[in-house]
């Protein structure tokens, strides 16, 4: 279903197995927002939001099955891009692939910076120009050359992260629903729909990140099996964390609102000084591990576009000795690093929204055209079908409508705008090539 720019050249190589792939999609999801986000919800809809959590975390699965049911078709690298493309033609899935890159570089310079904002309440040097910028440089160069140098050291390096921030979350959970008043959660006060629509399309962004775990498949040991079962997983394990996470935060700070650093604020109260100094250290490795994944799967978007002739061949090329798509990894990095050195990611944030909607829905609706028997020679049968016909891809289809909804002018328009610059670009490329 793919063809290699390469055929007789190097090969990616397989080493991701169903727990490498869960724990990339955990550390996506999970990055530095679960220690901020808590006040941000209890603003808007108070004592509901555990509930809240669950049920975002829900409607959530039902995209995720969406991609658990098509990607267990692929066995190649892209993911959203190549299911879009069996499904839909070479535009729209070029610009679903262009849309997911554009998205994790963005974010990637979004997380670097908050790595020197979250350094800079210990170390205030660390926010100064030429240190800022030294730190940005040094952390992008280490976790760019540990992508380079293969897929196993980078899946290391991404499951220590993902345990190394899971540890401090799981720490404050465990002894935190020690303070939880059960009697005080029923307590729950009158919610309008406007409160609870706001609250959810945060919420939605917040659980947003889990559809990376299909793209590196093409560096999966069985992707087909694997990919299906880290998908469902990467939400259960999520929803898990973060209802809790709130449900402690919320029981232990009845002023939660309040907090702008709501779960260091709660451990500091019944952990003392160190579990605040815990929290903020878990907040730092957190946006390391995110900002690993970001390079891992924002280079595997670009070489997969390269590989089916989209882009230039320079990123579709494997490394002979390492055997990763060094090109594609170096390019990210150094795009992420100068929209992070220069402020541009935060201009560039607007795109997110209208991007998840072209993600979400793309999958979601080639969920329901591949299963079309003329679709039979074009793609392998699903190894993960979801039941109840097409009623779970149409309300995965109605989640991301509710995206578009929720977006404000300012995004739509920065999202129309990506869409039309990846358009000009499909163009270019195709006027270029026979």
């Amino acid at each position: 279903m793919a063809a290699t720019l390469t055929p007789a050249g190097p090969a990616l190589r397989r080493a991701l197995g169903r727990w490498d792939l869960t724990a990339i999609g955990v550390n996506q999801v999970i990055g530095g927002a679960i220690f901020l986000m808590p006040s941000q919800v209890a603003a808007q809809i108070g004592g509901w939001s555990p509930i809240a959590f669950v049920l975002m975390g829900l409607a959530s699965m039902t995209v995720a099955l969406c991609f658990a049911e098509v990607g267990s078709r692929f066995d190649g690298t892209g993911g959203p891009y190549l299911y879009t493309r069996a499904a839909f033609g070479r535009f729209v899935a070029f610009e679903v692939g262009w849309m997911q890159w554009f998205t994790r570089a963005s974010s990637q310079a979004s997380v670097m910076a908050g790595i020197a904002v979250a350094l800079g309440y210990y170390w205030p040097t660390a926010t100064a120009a030429w240190p800022r910028a030294l730190l940005l440089t040094g952390v992008t160069a280490v976790l760019t050359w540990i992508n380079v140098r293969g897929i196993r050291q980078s899946a290391w390096l991404v499951n220590a992260l993902t345990v190394g921030k899971l540890l401090p979350l799981a720490l404050f959970i465990v002894i935190g629903l020690r303070y939880v008043d059960v009697h005080a959660l029923t307590a729950l006060p009158p919610l309008s729909l406007r409160q609870f629509t706001t609250a959810a399309l945060l919420m939605i962004f917040v659980y947003g990140g889990y559809d990376v775990v299909p793209v590196p498949a093409g560096e999966a040991l069985d992707p087909r099996r694997h990919v299906p079962f880290a998908l469902v997983a990467t939400i259960l394990v999520v929803m898990s964390v973060m209802t809790l996470a709130q449900l402690v935060a919320q029981s232990v700070l009845p002023d939660l609102a309040a907090h702008s650093t709501p779960m260091a604020d709660a451990a500091a109260v019944f952990l003392g000084a160190g579990g605040a100094l815990l929290i903020g250290v878990g907040s730092v490795v957190s946006m390391a591990g995110n900002n690993a994944g970001q390079i891992l799967n924002g280079s595997r978007m670009l070489f997969a576009l390269a590989e089916h002739h989209q882009l230039p061949a320079v990123f579709g090329r494997i490394h002979p000795r390492f055997r990763t798509p060094a090109h594609a990894i170096v390019f990210t990095s150094i795009v992420a690093l100068v929209l992070a050195l220069t402020g541009s990611f935060v201009k560039l944030a607007v795109v997110s929204a209208l991007a998840r909607l072209v993600t979400y829905t793309g999958v979601s609706a080639a969920t329901i055209r591949l299963r079309s028997p003329r679709f039979a020679s074009v793609v392998a049968p699903a190894t993960f079908v979801i039941p109840l016909g097409p009623v779970v891809p149409a309300i995965a289809i109605g989640i991301s409508a509710a995206i578009a909804a929720g977006a404000t002018r300012e995004q739509l328009l920065g999202g129309l705008a990506a869409l039309a610059a990846g358009a000009v670009l499909f163009a270019i490329m195709r006027w270029s090539r026979p």
